[in-house]
């Protein structure tokens, strides 16, 4: 592949995972504004999270038999017109129920993408799969902080109906990229291997990295759909202030993913993966024994630079293990987290209504350690069964 080529399509990755990014976190950041309009409890507000979840869980489930078989083209067409639907569909429902169902579309969208620009990045990045993964995941920050920072910006002005409405030119641009570019051959053009594609189900490695990643997506989605409401009912900051302070999780993801892209050169992923999680611990530490917001901003911070590792490294290790498969096996594996990225923030909601939402947010730490327990007996797996990888 030509490098001008491989530049727009990880140019176009990119631009996908900035959407996704968009759909993830604009539900958490107009959270207060949407209970308050519905007149909602935190337990519908948690259910919320749940559908759009359930939407992103059947986009990721469906994308890699489709990538595998087809190829890219329609399908990154397709998810980015079902991504505006449902964003315009979140701005101006008139009911909780048309909201509701406006979420399972943005999150269908979504989730299709999320899958589809992952599983392109590492298709067209064999020997450095890792690291452009992680720098791909930069993206999704950038979209991811960009929603609450604008919202925060803006909301003293502007309704969220307003705001959200007018982003949908950024989509409507991604359509267009779509349409002009020439993508990858499918892998499996003629029929696709069903027998080969149910056996992955049974593959013990990808099970494990899968189930870490069940806990990773559970956590960043807890974090950063609950952090607004955490600081307003918990730390009592104003609504906007709120919102914005919401961006330094996402700000702290971004940094530290452009960091890790660098870092990989020299450092092996395994080494990361640790100390971010050792960062994530120390933020979660700090947000549940502050009440000060100032350092609450700063434990968010830690927390989204000690998530930032997992996704992107982990899904290296796929991309390394099945390069004949990478979209049927990321799907796989992004089904397997987004079951957590609906369970976690739902019991959030749930523990938040019963307990208040300082108990709710000790479902970050004990997720950390199951995370890390899991990932050691990922790095035995890889000695024994797997010699090609290099954790």
């Amino acid at each position: 592949m030509k490098e001008i080529e491989y530049k727009f399509l990880f140019g176009s990755a990119c631009l996908g995972l900035l959407l996704f990014g968009i759909t993830l976190t604009t539900l958490g950041s107009i959270l207060p504004a949407v209970i308050a309009r519905f007149e909602i409890s935190m337990t519908e507000a948690g259910f919320l999270f749940t559908l759009l979840n359930l939407g992103i869980l059947a986009g990721s489930l469906i994308f890699g038999p489709i990538v595998d078989r087809f190829g890219y083209k329609k399908l990154l067409v397709i998810c980015t017109l079902l991504i505006l639907i449902g964003m315009e569909g979140v701005a101006f429902s008139p009911s909780f129920f048309l909201f509701s169902i406006s979420i399972m579309f943005f999150g269908f969208g979504g989730g299709i993408m999320n899958g589809a620009a992952n599983a392109l990045v590492s298709d067209i990045s064999d020997g450095d799969r890792s690291a452009k993964l992680a720098l791909l995941g930069v993206f999704f920050g950038i979209g991811a902080f960009s929603v609450p920072l604008i919202l925060g910006a803006l909301l003293n002005h502007f309704t969220y109906t307003h705001i959200i409405a007018t982003l949908g030119i950024i989509v409507l641009l991604a359509v267009f990229v779509y349409l002009r570019l020439t993508f990858p051959e499918p892998k499996q053009p003629h029929s696709f291997p069903a027998k080969d594609a149910l056996s992955l189900m049974k593959h013990p490695t990808l099970l494990l990295l899968a189930f870490i990643l069940f806990f990773q997506s559970g956590m960043e989605i807890t974090t950063g759909g609950w952090t607004a409401t955490y600081f307003q009912d918990v730390l009592n900051v104003e609504a906007s202030t709120a919102v914005t302070l919401l961006s330094f999780f996402w700000i702290g993801m971004m940094m530290s993913r452009l960091a890790i892209s660098r870092i990989l050169k020299w450092r092996p992923p395994a080494i990361i993966i640790k100390i971010s999680m050792a960062i994530a611990m120390a933020g979660a530490f700090i947000l549940l024994n502050t009440n000060n917001p100032v350092m609450a901003t700063f434990s968010i911070f830690l927390l989204g630079a000690g998530f930032a590792a997992v996704f992107p490294l982990l899904l290296g290790y796929i991309g390394d293990l099945y390069p004949g498969m990478t979209g049927t096996a990321f799907s796989m594996a992004f089904t397997i987290a987004l079951i957590g990225g609906m369970l976690l923030p739902y019991i959030a909601g749930v523990v938040g209504d019963l307990f208040g939402l300082r108990s709710s947010f000790m479902l970050i730490p004990a997720s950390i350690i199951a995370t890390y327990i899991l990932f050691v007996f990922a790095l035995k797996r890889f000695t024994r069964y797997h010699p090609q990888i290099n954790p």
